[in-house]
């Protein structure tokens, strides 16, 4: 029996297209590096999807790159011809057999690339500015024609996402990459049509929407769902604030889009600069455009109390990422009334039961403060 106090994370909830998800629960986009080294989604990554599609309503993969120079991340899986369209169906599949809805995540990495994985190491970004950490490359600055080719690369990965059989597809305008690098004034230093004033640093991340939803009214011939990401605020400066954020989502607002998903590491935290508000930015947002389209929060939510707390806040839809590594049966212990089992911590003898790929289990294990890791 579920407890009385989480029905709301179980209610199921319906997009203005039409698609139907059981529950507010999806499993958040996160990189596991256990691709194969041709660009196909691995064995071990399948295994890994399908341990944690049996009670979330929706599945949002890692990142997929959809033009050579964007692959951001050793071990990523590959949208960037039709050749990998039987990798991409494999995924989606998988998924979609455990009763989850299947949401592929496009991406560009930008000038977060390592210069080992792009063609002749030459890392791109919309301006010729590094990333401020340690060693980072000075990208080389987009030329128009490559910008335009990038954009027609989301509707093709769109595109191959349709035939692969997924339900949706993310745009990744999160995390500083190659999306979020023309937004940001720090990365996007350009006086042409695609930089200067917010207005302008928009005009990249609205025409990829633009070609997405191209892509979709052309190839799908059933509903077919488009999500956008974003990190709310940069530390750097110059750098996005939490007004220019609002200016965004506004103009994401008027795109009729399925959901924005607010990239957070922490659901509750707090503005830096740009707003005079003590609430969380999630509160911000949704109160901004959560009655226009719906809001996806996400970040540090462990406990079925804390993601209560988090729906509180009126957004409809919650993403867990690092606790569904930890416990894959999150959902359906909150279902059967025994959130008190509910695992938060990893030990190191966990991998094989957890059916976590060797690359993604390194990385866990290795990481200092990334996951509550216990000997």
């Amino acid at each position: 029996m579920t407890n009385k106090k989480y029905e709301p994370l179980l209610q199921p909830f319906t997009f203005s297209n039409g698609i139907k998800l059981d529950n507010r629960v999806i499993l958040a986009p996160m990189t596991n590096f256990s691709s194969n080294e041709d660009g196909t989604v691995s064995n071990a990554e399948v295994d890994y999807y399908v341990r944690r599609s049996n009670g979330v309503s929706m599945v949002i993969t890692a990142c997929t790159y959809g033009t050579p120079n964007g692959k951001g991340f050793h071990g990523e899986f590959a949208a960037d011809s039709d050749e990998m369209i039987p990798s991409l169906r494999r995924l989606a599949t998988a998924i979609k057999d455990q009763g989850a809805k299947a949401v592929l995540q496009i991406f560009h990495g930008g000038r977060m690339c390592p210069p080992e994985l792009v063609p002749n190491g030459e890392v791109v970004s919309a301006s010729a500015v590094a990333a401020e950490q340690e060693g980072a490359p000075v990208p080389r600055e987009l030329t128009n024609a490559e910008i335009e080719g990038i954009i027609h690369d989301f509707g093709e990965m769109t595109r191959r996402a349709i035939e692969a059989g997924f339900d949706g597809v993310e745009i990744h305008g999160a995390n500083n990459y190659l999306i979020q690098q023309f937004f940001s004034p720090h990365s996007n230093r350009r006086e042409d049509k695609w930089g200067g004033s917010v207005e302008k640093r928009l005009t990249f991340p609205l025409a990829i929407v633009d070609e997405v939803k191209q892509a979709v009214s052309k190839h799908a011939k059933e509903p077919f769902l488009v999500g956008y990401r974003f990190s709310p605020e940069e530390p750097e400066t110059p750098g996005i604030t939490m007004a220019d954020t609002l200016k965004l989502v506004d103009a994401l607002a008027e795109k009729d889009l399925n959901y924005l998903h607010v990239s957070l590491m922490e659901f509750w935290s707090k503005p830096r600069r740009g707003v005079e508000d003590t609430r969380s930015r999630i509160e911000i947002i949704q109160e901004r455009v959560g009655s226009r389209v719906p809001v996806m929060g996400v970040g540090s939510i462990h406990t079925a109390d804390e993601a209560a707390a988090a729906l509180e806040t009126g957004i409809p839809l919650l993403a867990i990422g690092r606790e569904l590594i930890i416990d894959p049966d999150w959902v359906q212990k909150v279902k059967e009334g025994r959130e008190n089992e509910i695992v938060t911590t990893l030990s190191k003898k966990d991998q094989e039961k957890l059916v976590i790929p060797d690359p993604l289990w390194q990385a866990v294990i290795n990481t200092p403060g990334w996951f509550p890791v216990e000997d």
